[in-house]
């Protein structure tokens, strides 16, 4: 049997009012067309649904058994739609986002703050990943979109260009006196480096450049986070690439010092990145407005 949505709307109604005339009056439509869809639905269910009476309609008893399912639907639907109503108005919905630990400290942090000081009744959930994995997760339906290192690429996602990064070179102050003049790349090898472990978008960038002028990264200490990295790179362990942004604290400060690399590090981006032909939430579509 074919399910016509429109046949029991005609039948809630008719129901409700125990009049064919009200029930027209509230669907707007005609008296007459009321009658067809009702003997429709009879015919389909295989019985009577109605005791015609001159006051109106009444329901039978297998009307009655009917009845109590289909209010249950259509309490149902409206409160699907008064939610889905609530989530286009911001008042309900929930989002989620893959980002790396580094990305949701120093880039996602500050927006999540302001979203949620203005749409408290969202909820939030974010998946710490690598950029790799992050993408991954956006193909597998897991995340509704991703914040994650440029360049990277995949013919299913769209990649928005947002904040610059500009990867320096530093080390403690006993390394201070490399400061004093650039520094270049082929000399890398002779101090010890600190680098974030294989398998991310950031460790394959710095990879590639320092491969593209001829320079093998060989680190003598890889490890799993950004803030590893400055604590290691601050007592003393050798040198790293790390984000200057991240680091103004500690430049400012002294416990970290810049060497001017030559060729300096590219820049690059975050990017925003999210699944093609799939559209998004209205509470993401206006959580990605609150990001540059």
């Amino acid at each position: 049997m074919e399910f016509n949505m429109e046949w029991y709307r005609v039948f809630y109604w008719t129901a409700k009012f125990g009049s064919l005339t009200k029930a027209a009056e509230r669907l707007h439509i005609t008296q007459p067309a009321v009658s067809h869809t009702l003997k429709q639905l009879e015919a389909s269910l295989g019985g009577l649904l109605f005791f015609r009476t001159t006051k109106g309609v009444t329901l039978t008893t297998e009307g009655e058994v009917l009845f109590k399912f289909v209010e249950q639907a259509i309490h149902f639907i409206e409160i699907g739609e008064k939610k889905m109503a609530e989530m286009q108005e911001l008042m309900y919905g929930e989002i989620n986002i893959g980002a790396s630990d580094t990305l949701c400290k120093h880039y996602l942090l500050r927006h999540l703050e302001q979203f949620h000081k203005e749409f408290p009744d969202i909820k939030i959930r974010v998946t710490n990943r690598t950029t790799p994995e992050t993408i991954t997760l956006l193909k597998e339906g897991k995340i509704d979109f991703g914040i994650v290192n440029l360049p990277t690429s995949d013919p299913n996602i769209n990649f928005r260009i947002s904040s610059p990064q500009q990867d320096c070179l530093v080390g403690n102050h006993d390394y201070a006196a490399l400061a004093e003049k650039p520094f270049p790349l082929e000399e890398l090898h002779q101090y010890p480096l600190l680098l974030l472990e294989p398998g991310g978008s950031t460790r394959n960038f710095l990879d590639e450049f320092a491969i593209s002028h001829g320079v093998r990264l060989k680190p003598e200490f890889e490890l799993g986070s950004l803030d590893l990295l400055v604590q290691f790179a601050q007592s003393g362990f050798g040198l790293s690439f790390i984000v200057r942004n991240y680091v103004t604290e500690e430049l400012s400060s002294g416990k970290l010092v810049e060497i001017p690399l030559t060729p300096p590090v590219p820049e690059r981006h975050v990017g925003i990145a999210t699944l093609k032909g799939v559209p998004l939430s209205a509470a993401s579509k206006r959580l990605l407005e609150f990001l540059p």
